[in-house]
């Protein structure tokens, strides 16, 4: 039986020597050799995150670890402000809501970024806002919010904590937590990070930690003072991903083998290739070119062709695999996922058995346009 060709937005494909290092014998959680692991591994992720703080590990999804950035932050009945421009913004209203807080929500429309005049007008009006939570790369429509920007506008317009999900970017995007005044910055395991699901990432400023240490929150797995605690000790407070734990030390090996700048220029490259191919094809994008986001493209239904039965093709035929659209957009898109273990080769590959559907299906373009297209951006990068 064949092996799909993952170009999901997560999870993403599996080097083979992050498996090969998850395959090591496991060890206890309390034992010296962890310790040394995770002191070292989490040492290693700051430079990602772009934080002198620690790197909390939590045995979870991402989702997890954007309820504990809500719940240690912010008590019942407290405002906070939710940007969203897409289906994972909804998360951060859904947590808040379920919580008893009181949500101020700034929806931009799907296919837009929230720019940081509309966050600077929607603020002016509101006081005593606890938190403002914004998705920095919404995997639902292929944007990348502006975030250095808008934490910009936070720190001017409120007191309130600047709260960020990095969970489908953080790995292939730049990001300066403690430069850009970001206060929590949480991601997943199973996106450009390269690795199964089952880890999630936060770190928290200093000034985030005053306000945790007085929240008093009811949480109990999802407490991050606990975590603090026992992070200084080198552990977590319950059992961890260890496996998870072998796979991220990899993944950082191949980080720092490929250098941290080139791996977000790798990103950059592909997301160009991606939109070069599909305007050759006379395909659209959702997402300007100001806002595109490196690691993911929502890209339109091709004209004439009904959406789902061509990516069952694509899959069946090609084993090529895609994901559709959520919400609103179901249907109307599909998503094709650049991060992580993904390079230009893979990009060619995707687009060749694109075209090869697209013909399956009687598409008029002219043959090889969007191979050219993408390949043409490769090489003048290559010159640069």
């Amino acid at each position: 039986m064949y092996s799909n060709i993952l170009r999901h937005p997560g999870p993403t494909p599996i080097p083979k020597k992050v498996q090969l290092a998850m395959s090591q014998d496991i060890i206890s959680h309390r034992s010296e050799e962890f310790v040394k692991l995770f002191r070292e591994t989490t040492n290693r992720v700051k430079p990602i995150f772009g934080t002198k703080q620690e790197i909390l590990l939590l045995p979870s999804g991402g989702t997890a670890a954007l309820e504990a950035a809500v719940v240690n932050t912010v008590s019942p009945g407290e405002e906070v402000v939710v940007v969203s421009i897409g289906a994972f913004g909804d998360y951060f209203v859904s947590i808040c809501e379920k919580h008893g807080f009181h949500a101020h929500v700034l929806r931009k429309p799907w296919g837009e970024a929230c720019t940081s005049e509309d966050l600077a007008t929607f603020l002016e009006p509101l006081s005593n806002i606890k938190a403002v939570f914004v998705t920095y790369n919404e995997t639902s429509t292929g944007i990348l919010n502006p975030v250095k920007e808008l934490a910009k506008v936070v720190r001017e317009k409120s007191d309130a904590l600047f709260i960020v999900d990095g969970v489908s970017c953080i790995g292939g995007v730049p990001v300066k937590m403690d430069q850009w005044g970001i206060d929590i910055l949480v991601t997943g395991s199973q996106k450009a990070m390269m690795l199964p699901p089952g880890l999630a990432f936060v770190s928290v400023s200093d000034r985030a930690w005053k306000v945790i240490e007085e929240n008093k929150t009811s949480a109990y797995y999802l407490n991050l003072l606990s975590y603090r605690e026992w992070a200084q000790k080198g552990m977590t407070p319950n059992t961890p991903a260890i496996t998870l734990i072998y796979g991220l030390s990899a993944a950082c090996d191949l980080i720092e083998a490929e250098g941290f700048d080139q791996t977000v220029a790798r990103h950059e490259l592909m997301k160009d290739m991606v939109r070069a191919a599909m305007k050759a094809l006379s395909i659209g994008v959702l997402t300007s070119d100001e806002y595109a986001s490196p690691t993911i493209t929502a890209i339109m239904a091709p004209e004439g062709i009904n959406l789902s039965q061509f990516l069952g093709h694509l899959k069946k035929q090609y084993h090529l695999d895609f994901a559709g659209g959520l919400g609103e957009l179901q249907g109307k898109i599909f998503r094709f996922g650049h991060m992580g273990y993904c390079f230009p080769s893979d990009i060619l590959q995707a687009i060749s058995l694109i075209e090869a559907g697209l013909q399956d299906f009687n598409y008029s373009f002219e043959p090889a346009a969007g191979i050219s297209a993408a390949q043409k951006v490769f090489l003048e990068a290559q010159k640069k």
